[in-house]
């Protein structure tokens, strides 16, 4: 067997570079031969898409204004935490709904245009929050979309962890 053909059982991706669009036989015992037929060129990366962002500022209790870019997709406890913005105790259970230390408040005609509802665990974690008022969200379930573009949100002024007993 010849050193290429070693080359092309054992490192297939790399040996797909050396064989294409050739006939490649490779013997692998003494009684069996197997041919391939190599003819696509592949790629050991993968491109990495581009996620259109948009500007999101969070105002804390001081009327201080912090400004992140926010990736479409994402939840606003996710743009807190890529943008590392300090925020005291800011998403303590890391998304899973199971505290309610990523309380946002919204304006009202920013809560109103809002893609979805509130389910019954938000709620439930929300009537926990500190500070709650009639817009308040939690910022792990809230999803970026195109048109929060300026988008501007209240920090409340402290933290009430649910997980913890009062």
């Amino acid at each position: 067997m010849s050193r290429v053909s070693t080359l092309r059982v054992l490192i297939p991706k790399f040996a797909l570079n050396f064989a294409r669009y050739e006939s490649t036989t490779v013997q692998f015992t003494s009684k069996k031969v197997v041919t391939c037929c190599v003819n696509r060129k592949f790629s050991s990366t993968s491109p990495k898409l581009k996620k259109e962002t948009v500007t999101v500022y969070f105002v804390d209790f001081q009327g201080n204004k912090q400004t992140a870019k926010a990736k479409v997709g994402d939840s606003l406890l996710d743009v807190v935490v890529e943008n590392e913005i300090d925020i005291d105790g800011f998403g303590a259970c890391e998304g899973t709904l199971a505290c309610s230390t990523c309380h946002l408040i919204f304006k009202k005609k920013d809560f109103d245009k809002l893609p979805e509802k509130p389910t019954d665990e938000e709620l439930d974690m929300l009537d926990l929050a500190y500070g709650l008022k009639e817009t308040s969200r939690l910022g792990c379930q809230i999803i970026v979309t195109k048109d929060m573009d300026g988008l501007e949100v209240e920090i409340p002024g402290g933290v009430a962890d649910a997980r913890e007993p009062s």
